[in-house]
């Protein structure tokens, strides 16, 4: 089994093609963000260790996390934004070891897909295979963002700003998709990738 990461910038397609991936092949996707809510949720990983660090408001009736209450603490505060992070990147990156672990084990898939936004920067570069980056130009991310979630190009700005740039994601990162263009083009690039692979196997 291949572990091989997806990231990229904001607005550059990542979900659509990942949901390419797992339809035409033998693969699991596994969203890094995805994780992260599952392990806050009531009984998961992060839960008590959350609330016992942002107090019993954050907490909804039913036992759950309220996202908004959480982010208004959080980003008031470095220091506890820190140590909220400190609770949930652990648990994540044990989980995603733990994911692929079990894939091996049950052997039933070729490939095994882990996208995350801050895949290089939390160093999971050293659990994959391989990186792969999905780039797309920046007038482009900034239109879909407009369009598909709404932000304005102030907000669009500043989450670009605080991403990496694209030197960086092509250095540390083996194949590129060019998700610039009709979906189609991508899609055209990830068979051929995926049949070379296949090839060699």
């Amino acid at each position: 089994m291949k572990v091989i990461g997806i990231t990229g910038g904001v607005g550059s397609g990542k979900t659509k093609l990942l949901g390419y991936l797992q339809a035409h092949y033998s693969c699991r996707v596994l969203l890094a963000d995805e994780a992260a809510r599952q392990l806050q949720e009531p009984g998961g990983a992060c839960h008590r260790q959350i609330v016992t660090l942002l107090g019993k408001e954050i907490l909804e009736p039913d036992g759950a996390l309220n996202t908004q209450v959480m982010a208004e603490k959080i980003f008031q505060d470095n220091a506890l934004l820190a140590a909220v992070n400190a609770v949930v990147h652990p648990a994540v990156r044990t989980y995603i070891l733990e994911q692929i672990e079990e894939e091996r084990q049950r052997g039933n898939i070729a490939f095994f897909f882990l996208e995350a936004a801050l895949l290089i920067e939390c160093g999971y570069d050293a659990v994959v295979d391989e990186l792969w980056y999905v780039y797309a130009d920046r007038e482009v991310r900034r239109q879909r963002l407009r369009m598909g979630r709404g932000y304005s190009d102030e907000k669009t700005d500043r989450i670009l700003a605080a991403q990496l740039s694209e030197e960086a994601y092509r250095e540390h990162c083996s194949f590129v998709i060019d998700n610039s263009r009709e979906i189609t083009y991508a899609y055209g690039q990830i068979d051929k990738k995926m049949g070379e692979y296949l090839w060699e196997s």
